[in-house]
């Protein structure tokens, strides 16, 4: 089989002796001589006519094969056959049958393959027609036995001539109306002769675009007269062709020309626009701005199906008419909205541990309570419908704890007060019938935050108010659920906007002003305040440099001592939070600055020494309102929205002749209430007292709660009340440094009561050791820190027999 492959060596001898012998005296060269066999290599589109020079790729591998063991001998001829049907054969699957009679043979100039596996590149040059006589080989390449067709020299013959003038002229004709013809003109003019009429056949067929069928029969033609017959009929339909082609491209090409002028136009004012600073284009603009923003987006179906409609209706207004801004306005807020946007969550356990710690001091229970509600979110892979409420006085921490857990989760963070909100539609947005209408503060809040997952923080949550425009507190209840926020409807969007995936923060500094339906949805945590020890720390980690460099000096120009800060705490700022100390810092940096602007002094040093001189009188004082413990006073704990405090009770005696009882220091009812449970209690406890009995029966008594500007109300004074009641009926003052808190009952119980952190703190800011608590708050006691406990005495009881023990 390999030998069949291989090409046949040149035709015999016999051939050579015959033209000696007729007295062909030209010597003829081997390559020159074809053999009678050749391998065939089926083309595809049109055939190959004689005397031209083509490159070619074989893909086939057996053809491949054949090439290359052709390329190696030292005759390098193949056989060229056109495919009849291309459609119906596979190059891997095309026999004899599907091959043309008639081809050419080639010769092969070049073959360049840069491994077995690429196809092949050949230069082939075309030399002779042939007709196959027979197939000798099909598999794996086919081998046919040729007979060659010879032209005969006909260039003398003056019909000949006329012929081959009319086809140079037609072809003229033809590179007129296409010149790309002109190049393979003047390759053909550099290689062959205008006298050689079968060539110039050959050349001018192979000009046109004609079918492969009909090349084929130019090729099959040996007669040359019929053969330029048949080219000049079709170069006449190639020109007219042609002339069709070069109308059609006028037509385009002018309107080409138009467009492209309105084109270098609009971009030449778009740049005169721009130098001047005017304003852009019109619609157009618009609704390709909005269609770009739609391709990063991911809409509901609902949203997509109006922002379509929107667009189609904005197409068709005039950007004259006041309804266009409107629309305009409205799919700019659909589309400028982060649909399918997320930030990407950082569930690091140990990171949001570092950040809080690094950002606050102290506050040790309320980070514990913040880092178990993030590791619930780490465990389930979500924290979307989360909603935490940090409830304590001004200045705890409460806006900048929000910020760390932000940071924390590597969300994106945005704040905004309710408090003071009265209307309705700042939640909920207002309707598009209005002028001037927009959406509700949380579509403004996704708008700037550009994701769909930020953490929102709603300060002053227990200052938000109602009116006849609505109540903002009930427009919330459907932010804030859960259940409910996937499907936030929004009355200026339309549409619905899912809010699930936001972690919502509120603060509040009590929880009695918040709507128990709106206080349920939420994850409270109390922060109580900050004792001296605390602040100390807070001052020097943070608010001193802080402050230092907020007013542009040197940690070496000014210094603050440990000593001073104290005093400032003590003196100046005993509030829970660090606000008033923070402003007091301040002064303190500013008189400093001042000093050194003057050129007075180069560095200062704040001490102890010198705080009454930069902050003026102190505020509050060691010395008590009380040197020494009085009948009638006693001091209590109380609670309020600014944090614990300590308060004293009076009571004093009128000797009238009969009794009575009044209460002032604008109490409140509940109050009121307890100061007349406490009265009553008192009068009956001691109703087996003879002189107790004369005391009530002869005298007025009035019970006074000084600050009589600050309002005052609650139940945990009651206890306060009856001490200083009995203490007065008895003439007896309570032993020194006592404070307590709890409810009375009408029978002498004593009721649990709140706030215990936040009581206690302020016991131990005003330096009191003894305290008397509820029994059923000793729990809470228990579970205060250390270092807030450190130095008391707490006594616990469940009556006020025990009181009495105690402090008398």
């Amino acid at each position: 089989m390999a030998d069949k492959e291989k090409p046949e060596k040149p035709q015999n001898v016999e051939i050579l002796k015959d033209k000696v012998s007729a007295g062909d005296k030209n010597l003829v060269l081997a390559r020159d001589v074809f053999p009678q066999e050749l391998p065939v290599v089926p083309i595809r589109g049109r055939p190959l006519f004689p005397k031209m020079t083509v490159p070619m790729i074989i893909e086939n591998e057996n053809l491949r094969k054949m090439i290359i063991q052709t390329d190696e001998a030292h005759t390098k001829f193949i056989g060229l056959a056109l495919i009849r049907d291309e459609g119906s054969n596979t190059q891997e699957n095309i026999s004899s049958k599907d091959l043309y009679n008639v081809g050419v043979v080639a010769e092969i100039l070049q073959v360049a393959q840069v491994s077995p596996d690429m196809p092949a590149q050949m230069l082939l040059g075309s030399l002779e027609r042939f007709k196959i006589k027979a197939i000798i080989q099909e598999n794996p390449h086919i081998i046919a036995k040729v007979d060659y067709m010879h032209e005969t020299e006909m260039t003398h013959n003056d019909e000949l001539r006329a012929y081959a003038i009319s086809v140079v002229k037609a072809i003229k004709e033809l590179i007129q109306l296409n010149p790309l013809h002109k190049e393979e003109l003047n390759l053909f003019a550099s290689r062959s002769s205008l006298a050689d009429p079968g060539r110039l056949a050959d050349f001018a067929a192979a000009l046109t675009t004609a079918s492969g069928k009909q090349m084929q029969e130019i090729l099959e033609t040996i007669s040359i007269r019929a053969r330029l017959k048949k080219v000049l009929h079709l170069l006449q339909k190639e020109m007219d062709i042609s002339k069709i082609q070069v109308q059609i491209t006028k037509q385009i090409e002018e309107k080409l020309s138009k467009q492209q002028r309105e084109f270098f136009l609009k971009e030449q004012l778009k740049a005169i626009k721009k130098e001047l600073g005017l304003s852009k284009e019109g619609k157009e603009s618009e609704v390709e701005k909005f269609t770009e923003r739609l391709q990063n987006l991911k809409l509901t179906d609902e949203a997509q199906e109006r922002v379509n409609e929107e667009i189609e209706k904005l197409k068709l207004i005039e950007p004259t008419s006041p309804e266009f801004n409107v629309s305009r306005t409205y799919v700019d807020w659909l589309t400028i909205l982060p649909w399918g946007v997320f930030t990407a969550d950082n569930y690091d356990i140990d990171k949001a541990a570092k950040i809080l710690n690094r950002d606050h001091y102290g506050l040790a229970d309320v980070k514990e309570r913040i880092l178990e509600f993030l590791s619930v979110g780490i465990m389930k892979g979500n924290i979307s419908g989360s909603i935490l409420c940090f409830v304590g006085p001004p200045g705890v921490g409460k806006t900048s704890l929000g910020q760390s857990i932000a940071r924390s989760m590597g969300r994106n963070f945005y704040r905004f007060s309710v408090g003071g909100i009265r209307d309705e539609a700042e939640i909920k947005g207002h309707r598009r019938t209005y002028i001037g209408a927009l959406p509700g503060k949380f579509i403004q809040t996704m708008k700037v935050c550009k994701s769909a997952n930020p953490v929102i923080m709603l300060d002053e949550i227990d200052k938000i108010g109602a009116s006849y425009q609505g109540d903002p507190a009930s427009a919330l209840l459907e932010v804030l659920d859960s259940e409910q926020n996937k499907d936030f409807l929004d009355h200026y969007l339309d549409v619905r906007f899912d809010l699930s995936n936001v972690f919502f923060i509120c603060t509040a500094n009590q929880l009695d002003t918040i709507p128990a339906p709106l206080l349920d949805r939420m994850e409270v945590i109390k922060l109580a305040g900050y004792i001296l020890q605390e602040k100390m720390e807070i001052a020097r980690r943070y608010l001193v440099p802080k402050q230092l460099k907020a007013h542009g000096v040197k940690r070496e120009q000014v210094t603050i001592t440990s000593e001073a800060i104290r005093d400032i705490i003590d003196g100046y700022a005993r509030e829970p939070g660090v606000r008033g100390l923070e402003n007091n810092i301040k002064k303190t940096i500013r008189k400093s600055v001042k000093k050194i602007v003057e050129k007075k002094v180069k560095k200062v040093r704040i001490s102890k020494a010198n705080i009454h001189d930069l902050l003026g009188k102190r505020i509050f004082t060691d010395e008590s309102l009380y040197k020494q413990p009085t009948p009638g006073v006693v001091m209590g704990l109380a609670w309020t929205s600014m944090g614990g405090d300590t308060l004293f009770i009076e009571a004093t005696k009128v000797l009238t002749g009969k009794s009575g009882f009044k209460q002032t220091g604008q109490l409140g009812d509940v109050m009121i209430e307890s100061s007349e449970i406490a009265y009553t209690y008192v009068r009956a406890l001691l109703s087996n007292d003879e002189n107790a009995r004369k005391f009530f029966a002869q005298n007025f008594i009035h019970l006074h709660v000084p600050a009589g500007a600050t309002r005052k109300d609650g139940p945990s004074a009651g206890v306060t009340m009856a001490t200083a009641l009995y203490s007065l009926v008895k003439n007896k003052a309570i032993k020194k440094n006592f404070a307590m808190t709890g409810e009375l009952s009408l029978t002498g119980l004593v009721m649990p009561i709140g706030g215990v952190k936040e009581k206690t703190i302020a016991a131990k800011r005003a330096k009191v050791v003894n305290l008397i608590f509820p029994t059923e708050n000793k729990r809470d006691f228990d579970d205060l820190p250390a270092h807030v406990k450190k130095g008391l005495k707490p006594r616990f009881v469940s009556k006020f027999e025990q009181i009495v023990k105690i402090c008398f």
